[in-house]
């Protein structure tokens, strides 16, 4: 795994320039983008959802998965998830498919 820290020029992520952290996981040449978090909230899944387009967008490289794992994680904010692609985990320890 690898945690990137890049800047966001054109403020894609929060609507304006900051920096972004992302943590990558390449496996078997697939893209993984992770977020780990001790809860996750509607808005830090499409806070999520927007830092993987701009990873993929930037690099010119396709996401295969993006996985949330965080042990609180309210149903509205599961809901968003599940619409935006996020697989969500209670912990590290049950991601197998990544």
């Amino acid at each position: 795994m690898l945690n990137v820290n890049e800047f966001d020029d054109e403020g894609t992520v929060f609507g304006t320039p900051d920096q972004v952290e992302i943590d990558i996981i390449i496996k078997n040449g697939e893209l993984i983008l992770r977020k780990l978090k001790p809860s996750m909230s509607k808005s830090d899944m499409y806070t999520f959802d927007r830092k993987v387009h701009y990873y993929g967008r930037r690099h010119q490289r396709p996401v295969q998965c993006k996985i949330a794992v965080s042990s609180m994680v309210p149903q509205a904010a599961r809901a968003v998830a599940d619409k935006l692609g996020i697989e969500v985990f209670g912990y590290a320890e049950d991601v197998t498919s990544a």
